[in-house]
């Protein structure tokens, strides 16, 4: 398996999250990849390439032209009018409230999100083409034959969608990968999201195309962020009708019933006949995960990867989530191993 990784990721980390009414530490941190490292090195997971910038050209396949120049200038215009601190959202447009694009950064910067909790600073704009340049990178070496890889991006983004940005999320790794596999000749991609949270950027991007499969299992929306995407009745549009599969799951989840709905998601991706596979790979499906509530072990991550594995497609993992910083390493690895077994 191929292993695409940097540490550009370090120039984003913000003072706070707000959680629970309270400025914390935010969880999505830069020793989330440290342990991450560690436990591919401890693996044996090694056979690293280099790293390529994504075409700008892609971004905006992905991301609307807007969304992408005010990522790439907020801290600029942001800054330019004496603010130092990190750059919050404080007033998002809620119905019927959003027809047009403010001038002022501030509303921008509300336009462009969809929730509070993800700050941007003077380095997010390049921690975040530079997870995107590692998804592609994954992309371009399986397009060009090898069969696996692994981009060990920070920060994640599946919630990323056309325009707009949240959940920690600012560019989607995994749709840039999906459209990368397109582009490069892939006929059909499947993505499957993994993650503990709903991929619900993923799934807008791709709700209304049937060359894209997109699959996501995750906590139920009526239970957990981000709420207003992710229902099982949600499952494409125009063309995209039938090419969405959404599996919300209780609180408390076991594996078990975790699995029965992998399986019925693996059928589904097999009958579409996907030339290729992108797993949004978030590991905070993990039992003591802290923002999240489902009951996997680190031994269940090695089976699923093997499932996974087993489908013998070739296959891009895109890290997302996992906020048990201690034990996202081994539950990582354990996938990716686990996808070499199968």
């Amino acid at each position: 398996m191929k292993i695409v990784r940097s540490d550009e990721h370090r120039l984003h980390f913000p003072a706070g999250e707000l959680h629970n009414g309270a400025l914390v530490r935010p969880f999505e941190c830069p020793e989330r990849v440290d342990y991450i490292n560690n436990a591919l090195e401890a693996a044996g997971l090694t056979d690293d390439i280099d790293a390529v910038p994504v075409e700008d050209e892609l971004l905006i396949e992905v991301h609307d032209q807007g969304y992408v120049s005010f990522l790439r200038s907020a801290w600029q215009e942001w800054t330019a009018l004496g603010h130092t601190a990190d750059m919050i959202p404080t007033c998002l447009p809620a119905r019927r409230m959003n027809s047009h694009i403010p001038e002022h950064v501030d509303g921008k910067l509300g336009y462009y999100a969809f929730a509070a909790e993800s700050a941007i600073t003077d380095g997010t704009w390049d921690a975040a083409v530079g997870a995107a340049s590692l998804a592609r990178s994954a992309q371009r070496a399986v397009s060009d034959g090898a069969s696996s890889a692994f981009a060990l991006c920070r920060p994640p983004g599946h919630h990323a969608s056309t325009d707009f940005f949240g959940g920690y999320c600012y560019l989607n790794n995994a749709a840039i990968t999906a459209q990368g596999f397109r582009n490069d000749g892939a006929e059909r991609v499947a993505v499957l999201d993994v993650d503990f949270h709903h991929g619900n950027g993923t799934q807008d991007i791709f709700y209304d195309r049937s060359d894209v499969f997109f699959a996501s299992l995750h906590g139920d929306p009526a239970h957990e962020f981000p709420y207003f995407l992710g229902y099982a009745d949600e499952t494409g549009v125009g063309e995209g009708q039938g090419y969405t599969a959404n599996y919300p799951l209780l609180p408390g989840t076991t594996f078990d019933v975790w699995l029965a709905a992998l399986d019925n998601a693996l059928e589904r991706i097999g009958n579409f006949g996907p030339d290729a596979l992108v797993v949004s790979l978030g590991v905070d499906t993990f039992e003591a995960d802290p923002i999240s509530s489902f009951k996997l072990t680190s031994a269940d991550f090695a089976t699923y990867g093997r499932r996974l594995g087993a489908l013998g497609l070739p296959t891009v993992y895109v890290m997302e989530g996992g906020y048990a910083v201690e034990e996202i390493g081994t539950n990582t690895a354990n996938v990716l191993t686990g996808h070499l077994e199968g």
